[in-house]
């Protein structure tokens, strides 16, 4: 039913620009909801049912971090990847006592090259306020559509690895969680993520900045892969159909 109704919406609102007080409006309403992506995931974690997991997009390891306490409190064998030299080195000090937590400084693409992603300047972040520097994106109409004015957006050289690589790098074969909030490139992410048939019981994005004609080639894929499709606020939490149970008790 759930994945039913968000291909209607997906559907109807095609390929739509989300406005600065949408997306801001929603991640407030979010905060006080009783049903939000921090309480799915406190349930998950504490059903033992995430030992192992990936965070793309993983920032400073604080602001706006939805996975942080819980890789913490439960020890939770991670890899996060973020591009950004700012937000690096403050999620280096972040997790500098872990040894169950693996950083790699890239963003992820369909190569292996590098690439531009764009900013807001570090010096005019309080104008937008504190979300300002969790926006980075491939596409520069990404920040204009958040309100962003074009002279205090910057551009930044990274370095880019397709998920392909990262998952041979490690040698994995199974991931517990897949997290993914990389500003309007989610839907290429997780469509490479599932042709690399690594086995994954839950994965949960930001699907509201994807493209629609991308958006319903994933809901469909992920279909095919027996996920079940709950959509939270901006998020999309897909867990495979043996889990899905548990939501239940």
């Amino acid at each position: 039913m759930a994945s039913k109704l968000l291909k209607k919406i997906v559907g109807a609102a095609g390929y739509k620009l989300f406005d600065k007080n949408y997306v801001e409006n929603s991640r407030l309403i979010n905060q006080y909801s009783s049903l939000n992506i921090r309480e799915i995931l406190k349930f998950f974690f504490e059903k033992k049912e995430i030992s192992s997991l990936i965070q793309i997009g993983a920032n400073d390891g604080e602001s706006f971090d939805e996975l942080s306490t819980f890789i913490k409190k439960y020890q939770i064998n991670s890899i996060l990847v973020e591009p950004i030299d700012e937000h690096f080195q403050k999620l280096k000090n972040v997790y500098s006592s872990l040894n169950n937590v693996l950083l790699e400084k890239v963003a992820i693409s369909e190569d292996d090259k590098k690439k531009y992603l764009y900013s807001v300047k570090k010096e005019v972040r309080q104008i937008y306020g504190s979300h300002a520097k969790a926006i980075s994106s491939f596409d520069f109409n990404h920040l204009t559509k958040h309100g962003i004015k074009k002279k205090h957006i910057e551009k930044v050289e990274i370095n880019t690895s397709s998920i392909k690589r990262l998952i041979e790098k490690y040698k994995l074969d199974k991931v517990d969680l897949f997290f993914c909030d990389a500003e309007g490139y989610d839907g290429q992410i997780i469509l490479s993520f599932l042709n690399c048939s690594i086995n994954c019981k839950i994965i949960v994005f930001e699907f509201i900045h994807i493209e629609n004609k991308i958006l319903k080639t994933l809901v469909n894929n992920l279909e095919k892969e027996n996920f079940r499709l709950f959509p939270i606020n901006e998020n999309l939490v897909c867990v495979k159909k043996n889990i899905e149970i548990l939501l239940k008790d």
